[in-house]
């Protein structure tokens, strides 16, 4: 059996106890508003989040911090990470990718004999560094020895099983429902991976205003099932 490919597996688990099943970003807003209320709009959303959102915010950042921790560049690691932190405008997505990316730590942490990650995990126990998931999971991807293409087709794979799953319990809908939109989504996947191999810098932070607005909107909802 190929231990990279279980690495893989490991690393981008949508049932990784961290927490992700929690937060919804923002699409418990849209439902609430009746704009995500069937499978087209499901899809609709998911496809906008990976391709409009993630390929300008958290996947360049997996894929920059893996380069950084290739170089063993300390210091580009915690820019990446105070950056990342810096373009989430809504609080409970900032709180949300921090508190994804500690619990991704301390999984990972002792499976991973890296100089590197091991002053990043101190920095961020001692608060000194957000610990943002995006930044540790590129991080151990490099040191898990998962090759960037992969470990970025798998971040997205996360993602948009995460959205998905969020879909089907929130909209409702059926299980095969949000198979076949998942399945779907593949070839989109592939595509966004490889556009993150080498992210443009100058478009990092690039997303549709309105998923921070109804991020923003969450806060103050009358009732959530989710945190973000």
């Amino acid at each position: 059996m190929n231990k990279a490919l279980l690495s893989l597996l490991h690393l981008s688990d949508p049932t990784l106890p961290i927490g992700g099943y929690a937060h919804s970003a923002g699409l418990e807003t849209y439902v609430q508003l009746g704009k995500v209320n069937n499978v087209t709009a499901a899809r609709a959303f998911v496809t906008e989040m990976l391709s409009r959102n993630l390929l300008y915010t958290d996947a360049a950042f997996v894929s920059l911090a893996f380069d950084a921790t290739e170089k063993n560049d300390s210091n580009n690691l915690l820019q990446l990470d105070e950056e990342c932190t810096a373009v989430k405008l809504p609080a409970e997505i900032r709180q949300a990718s921090q508190k994804l990316g500690i619990r991704l730590i301390k999984i990972f942490q002792p499976l991973c004999k890296n100089e590197l990650a091991d002053a990043y995990r101190i920095l961020v126990e001692k608060k000194e560094t957000p610990g943002n998931y995006c930044i540790a999971f590129g991080m151990y991807a490099y040191t898990l020895g998962l090759n960037k293409n992969e470990a970025l087709t798998g971040f997205f794979y996360n993602a948009a099983a995460g959205f998905v799953t969020n879909c089907v319990k929130l909209i409702p809908l059926g299980q095969q429902d949000g198979q076949e939109i998942l399945f779907s989504l593949f070839p989109l996947m592939q595509e966004l991976a490889e556009k993150s191999l080498i992210p443009d810098k100058n478009l990092i932070g690039l997303c549709c205003t309105g998923f921070d607005i109804r991020c923003m909107q969450h806060e103050q909802l009358y009732s959530r099932l989710y945190m973000s």
